[in-house]
């Protein structure tokens, strides 16, 4: 549920999954006013619907309609993913989750200093999550000081995790004691050319970097990246684990990872 949802993957991507399971379910996209969250929500408890996902502008505003939420959820203050437990609506935020599980692969973020671009959403269901997985210190690099600090405060306070501000004032020098990098902001989204605001000569081949940027999947930052040999992690990589997420969650199996990739590139021609 969100407005607009025109041109949303997640349809395609999830009943591709539950095809390939043997799974008889659908998948809806509903386009649901602001105005009228709090009775779709009542529709999706009457009509029995397993759980659901929430996109903009409900990602705040569903919480309040719902029976609990998880303590990330709570921290993020957003959630995406709804499950049905008995009677209950049960909230979760997988955006940030999606992000670490496809990161431990290359590189554990446990004990680790991690740079984040941007203090969006986003970049705050990242961070939360980091802190949760036990990194060591999370730099949060934005160029609006006082969004990027409230994100700072809240990681210290909430999260007991080392945290700091760079206020950005021109691109980023990343320290080389860093080995995760994530670029959380939308630059590079939609245009080939864009590249986040970081020292590109900075990065080194023992570094990880991270773009969230679906469309297109191989940024400037993540092609400047592999040609200094970093390891890298693109959007779709981050989004085929959320759509995992949620598809266990609420089937309590796990899907092809294989089918998610190959509806997304079809879905996204690329």
């Amino acid at each position: 549920m969100g407005q607009p949802v025109a041109g949303n993957p997640n349809q395609f991507m999830m009943e591709r999954a539950f095809s390939a399971a043997g799974l008889d379910w659908r998948y809806l996209t509903l386009e649901i006013p602001p105005d009228r969250l709090g009775d779709a929500i009542k529709g999706m408890r009457a009509m029995g619907f397993r759980g659901g996902n929430f996109a903009a502008p409900h990602k705040t505003a569903v919480m309040e309609h719902l029976d609990e939420v998880s303590e990330s959820a709570r921290l993020i203050g957003a959630v995406n993913c709804v499950l049905r437990v008995g009677d209950r609506l049960c909230g979760e935020n997988t955006e940030g989750k999606a992000v670490v599980q496809a990161l431990r692969p290359i590189v554990d973020p446990a004990g680790k200093r991690v740079v984040i671009l941007g203090a969006g959403g986003m970049a705050r269901a990242i961070a939360i999550e980091l802190g949760l997985a036990g990194a060591a210190e999370i730099i949060i690099a934005n160029r609006t000081a006082d969004h990027g600090q409230r994100l700072v405060e809240q990681l210290v306070a909430s999260e007991k995790v080392a945290a700091r501000l760079v206020h950005l004032s021109g691109d980023y020098a990343v320290e080389q004691d860093v080995p995760i990098i994530i670029n959380a902001t939308s630059i590079g989204g939609g245009d080939s050319e864009a590249c986040a605001p970081l020292r590109l000569d900075c990065l080194t081949r023992d570094m990880c970097v991270v773009d969230v940027a679906i469309n297109p999947s191989r940024t400037r930052l993540i092609r400047e990246a592999e040609a200094r040999g970093c390891a890298t992690l693109n959007g779709l990589g981050t989004l085929v684990n959320q759509v995992a997420i949620a598809f266990e969650t609420w089937t309590g199996a796990a899907p092809d990872l294989g089918v998610i990739r190959e509806a997304i590139e079809e879905y996204l021609d690329i």
